[in-house]
């Protein structure tokens, strides 16, 4: 994929991306899914990455340059859930609240293993009552 006889040494950008990849590999384990936006050098350097072997060659790479940011998804909710609030008052009042948003939101999207604090088909209030109690 890389016309550079080179490699990636000649292109910084893709150097930076194989670097950045390889210490979060070696920080986690390797994924099964690597979810890129449309930049050049970060599918270059996964190309690379699976000709070395560090990553699997079944390694499925998507782009969609929304999907990569699950992360900034989730926090939605929380301005939709707070605009008609008439404020908190204080810092302790919004942190309490905004933490509760985002723990039932992360809860709601399985985003925990709740398998230890209830049962298997448990509904989503024995899951909020038993993190609650923890």
């Amino acid at each position: 994929m890389n016309s550079n006889p080179k490699g990636s040494g000649a292109n910084p950008i893709i150097a930076a991306a194989v670097r950045f990849f390889k210490k979060a590999i070696g920080s986690h384990e390797v994924p099964e899914k690597i979810t890129l936006d449309g930049s050049r050098a970060s599918h270059q350097a996964v190309a690379e990455l699976k000709a070395e072997g560090v990553l699997p060659a079944q390694t499925l790479v998507r782009a969609n340059k929304y999907l990569n940011n699950v992360i900034e998804q989730d926090h939605r909710k929380a301005p939709q859930r707070c605009y008609p609030m008439l404020g908190f008052k204080t810092f302790g009042n919004a942190e309490v609240t905004l933490i509760g948003i985002e723990l039932a939101n992360k809860i709601k999207k399985g985003h925990f293993d709740t398998s230890e604090i209830t049962g298997p088909g448990a509904m989503i209030l024995h899951i909020w009552e038993a993190a609650l109690a923890a």
